[in-house]
């Protein structure tokens, strides 16, 4: 038996409708990536604008952009991510200003947010870590206590909801990913959702070397180039894929969220076990962690740490001494298998043999 910790899910209709669009003259960004952002709109990010990217980097990155961080800013982000969440404030050649995470969701901690904004800081990024929703109450406050916005990374966190509301829907920037292994999969790709549509125009232009998209090509290269953009738009390809599984995508939630459902009731009253939860990845912290990763594949389960704290890549500097719960915690999380061909029967296998 061999339970992956990841399996991609294409819904089926995917390959009738990419074959829809393959006979047309669109396959880079065309109809079908405008129809995917609006529909993105209508059904996640409502008020907030939705630009569709070539990547959830992509869309860190016009973020940053967009809310004006420059060489030397300091910016507060979590100390615990996928180093893509960093890595484009790199680009920016900002100053990244660790903060801790939170040892019930491994979120960043608001009150380390506190501790360290300063008067140079220049924005909040914080990552939903699993799916699992951070304190966005409290990071508000000190956002508008300082006035400075908040870039959420939602990567984990498509059709998440904070306090009734849709993750998408809250923050000035809130960017998603589609990258293979996450509920919605165009291969590679992204969303960006913008609070203030004064820059929606700004952020397009971005998407494609800074140039303004007209429906005449001719007149596109004829205009002025007057800002530095990038190739970071996505495909109708691309777009296609995003279509049909957000149409399917209360179905795909509900599959996650039974399955999570079943983690959260076998695991919880085990020793030395905490389940951390979300809906896209189950995180628990054990104590020995080895030990059961070890035992878990001899029952043919895979699990991993999949995501390690940024400072030990020497392109964020080197480690800080100032993260203790990270210090803490660092050895106890694992992630167990999560994903959409898992069955209940699979979960209740998986969580019987970490009884043993």
């Amino acid at each position: 038996m061999k339970i992956e910790l990841f399996y991609p899910y294409v819904p089926k209709s995917v390959v009738g409708a990419i074959k829809k669009t393959l006979s047309t003259k669109w396959i880079g960004q065309g109809p079908k990536v405008l129809e995917f952002e609006n529909l993105w709109e209508e059904k996640i990010s409502f008020s907030h604008k939705a630009i569709a990217v070539g990547s959830g980097t992509n869309a860190l990155h016009l973020a940053y952009i967009l809310a004006g961080i420059r060489e030397g800013d300091e910016v507060i982000a979590p100390i615990f991510t996928y180093p893509a969440t960093n890595i484009p404030l790199l680009y920016q050649k900002a100053k990244i200003v660790f903060a801790d995470i939170k040892k019930d969701s491994l979120n960043i901690d608001p009150s380390d947010i506190r501790r360290k904004i300063t008067s140079r800081t220049k924005a909040i990024v914080v990552v939903h870590y699993g799916g699992v929703p951070c304190d966005m109450d409290e990071i508000q406050a000190i956002a508008d206590e300082y006035h400075i916005p908040i870039i959420e990374d939602a990567a984990y966190a498509i059709g998440a909801t904070y306090k009734g509301k849709n993750i998408g829907s809250l923050s000035d920037f809130t960017c998603f990913s589609f990258q293979a292994v996450k509920m919605i999969t165009t291969g590679a790709g992204g969303m960006l959702t913008i609070k203030n549509p004064k820059i929606v125009s700004w952020a397009k232009k971005l998407r494609l070397f800074g140039m303004e998209k007209t429906s005449k090509l001719e007149d596109r290269w004829a205009k002025d180039i007057t800002e530095v953009g990038y190739r970071y738009e996505m495909t109708d390809i691309a777009a296609t894929m995003g279509i049909e599984a957000l149409k399917k995508f209360s179905s795909t939630l509900k599959h996650y969220q039974d399955l999570a459902k079943i983690y959260s009731e076998e695991l919880k009253n085990i020793p030395s076990i905490q389940y951390i939860g979300g809906d896209s990845l189950c995180v628990i912290l054990v104590e020995k962690r080895e030990d059961l990763e070890q035992k878990l594949a001899i029952h043919g389960i895979e699990s991993s740490q999949v995501d390690y704290r940024n400072d030990r890549y020497s392109i964020f500097g080197g480690r800080v001494e100032n993260c203790p719960n990270m210090d803490m915690l660092e050895k106890k999380y694992l992630v167990l298998p999560m994903h959409h061909h898992l069955q209940k029967k699979d979960i209740q296998y998986i969580c019987q043999v970490i009884k043993k």
